[in-house]
C-alpha cells in the first residue's frame, strides 16, 4: 500500500442536498475517502459495514434531524467515538449548544468554502490522532517498571509533547475561525508570561499559584478563545461593529468554551492538564467590579488565572487593529487599562502591569 494511501481518512458526509453533497465530495476527496448520504437513516446502514474517522452531519433533515442522529451516534458503543462536525445553515445559539452537550466537536456553516472545509476537517482529524497516541502512551507508561526511571522520564517527556501538541492543535482551529486577530493566542500567552514573572517577583498571591505548573499554565491560556468554534461565521467574521444582540451572542463564547474542554477532557485521562484551560475560557472576560461576564464574577472571587488573562487580552486587543478601530499606540493602551483599576482589573494585578509594561514590546511577533 502505498503511503498515501495509509494517510487518507474515511469521512461520512450526510446531508439531504444532492449539490451540497457533490460539492463538499469534490472539496474533500483529493486527500479523504468521502462517503456521501442523503439521510440519516442511509448513514447508520453504511456505517454497519463501513468504519468512518469522521462524520460531516447536516443538522436540518427530514424524517430525522442532525440533532436526532447524533444522540443515536453517541449512544452506540461503535459509533460513539466518532467525531462528529455539523453542517448547518442557521445560527442558532440554542440548537448549537444542545448538539455540543450531545457530543458534536464543531460547526461549518454552509454554503461551504472549499479551504476553510478542508483545513476544519483537517484539525480535527490531526486532533483525534493526538489523543490517540496519548492515551496509547499512557496506557504504555502504566506498565514500566517503576525501577526503570530513566524511561519513565522519556516516556513523560512524550507525554507533555503531546499534551502540548493538542493545545496547539485546538488553539489553530480557533485562529482558522477568526482571521481578523492573527496571532493574538500567542502575543496573549507571551504577555502572561510577562505578568506571572513580575507576579512571582512581587510576592503577591503566593498562596494563590502554589502548585502551578507555569509551561502548561502558559500552553492552557492558547485555549481561552476556544468556544469561538460555536459562534456563526457571520458574526464572528463580521466586518464592523456587532449590533447588541450579535454581542450577546459572542459573549457566549465563554460558556461554550467551557463546554468545550469538558469534552476534551472527557475523552482522555490525562485531563487534568485542561484545569487551567478551562478556566481561561470561562473566567477571562468577568470584570473586577462585577460587571463582566458570563457570570458577573467580582473580586477574588474571580480565579487568579482569569484576572491574570483579562490583562493579558485586553492589552493585545487595544494594540491590535480591528475592522471598527486601529491599533492604538503602547502608551496609549497602557493609560486606557491603567483608568480601569479597580473596575475592570485587579488593582494588586494592574499595578504589576503599571510597573512592567515596558517589557510588552509588539514589535517581537510583528
Amino acid at each position: 500500500m502505498s503511503e498515501g494511501a495509509q494517510t487518507r481518512k474515511r469521512i461520512m458526509l450526510v446531508d439531504d442536498n444532492v449539490t451540497n453533497l457533490m460539492f463538499a465530495k469534490s472539496a474533500l476527496s483529493d486527500h479523504h475517502d468521502v462517503y456521501t448520504a442523503p439521510s440519516a437513516a442511509k448513514m447508520f446502514q453504511l456505517l454497519d459495514s463501513t468504519k468512518v474517522d469522521l462524520v460531516l452531519l447536516d443538522i436540518e433533515m427530514p424524517v430525522m434531524d442532525g440533532i436526532e442522529a447524533i444522540g443515536i451516534l453517541k449512544s452506540n458503543p461503535l459509533t460513539k467515538d466518532i467525531p462528529v462536525i455539523f453542517l448547518t445553515a442557521l445560527s442558532d445559539p440554542g440548537s448549537e449548544v444542545r448538539g455540543l452537550d450531545l457530543g458534536a466537536v464543531d460547526y461549518i456553516s454552509k454554503p461551504f468554502e472549499p479551504g476553510l472545509l478542508n483545513k476544519r476537517v483537517e484539525i480535527h482529524l490531526t486532533m483525534e490522532d493526538q489523543k490517540a497516541q496519548l492515551s496509547l502512551q499512557k496506557k504504555e507508561l502504566q506498565n514500566y517498571n517503576e525501577n526503570l526511571q530513566a524511561m519513565v522520564m522519556e516516556k513523560t517527556r512524550r507525554v507533555d509533547e503531546l499534551q502540548g501538541a493538542i493545545l496547539a492543535t485546538v488553539a489553530d482551529l480557533v485562529e482558522s475561525r477568526d482571521d481578523v486577530t492573527g496571532s493574538h493566542v500567542d502575543r496573549t500567552r507571551r504577555w502572561l508570561e510577562i505578568l506571572v514573572e513580575a507576579l512571582l517577583a512581587s510576592g503577591d498571591y503566593v498562596s494563590e499559584m502554589k502548585g502551578w505548573n507555569l509551561p502548561l499554565l502558559y500552553r492552557s491560556s492558547q485555549l481561552h478563545d476556544v468556544g469561538k468554534i460555536s459562534i456563526s461565521d457571520s458574526i464572528l467574521l463580521k466586518r464592523g461593529r456587532l449590533t447588541l444582540d450579535e454581542f450577546e451572542l459572542i459573549k457566549l463564547h465563554t460558556t461554550f468554551g467551557e463546554r468545550i474542554i469538558d469534552k476534551i477532557a472527557t475523552k482522555t485521562a490525562e485531563h487534568d492538564f485542561l484545569h487551567h484551560a478551562k478556566i481561561f475560557a470561562a473566567t477571562h472576560h468577568e470584570k473586577w467590579d462585577g460587571t463582566g461576564y458570563p457570570k458577573g464574577l467580582c473580586g477574588n472571587a474571580i480565579p487568579l488565572q482569569g484576572r491574570l488573562l483579562a490583562i493579558a487580552d485586553v492589552y493585545d486587543a487595544l494594540t491590535s487593529p480591528r475592522p471598527y478601530k486601529i491599533a492604538f499606540p503602547h502608551d496609549y493602551a497602557v493609560e486606557i487599562m491603567l483608568s480601569e483599576r479597580a473596575k475592570h482589573f485587579d488593582p494588586v494585578l494592574l499595578d504589576i502591569f503599571r510597573a512592567n509594561h515596558h517589557r510588552f514590546v509588539r514589535e517581537i511577533f510583528l
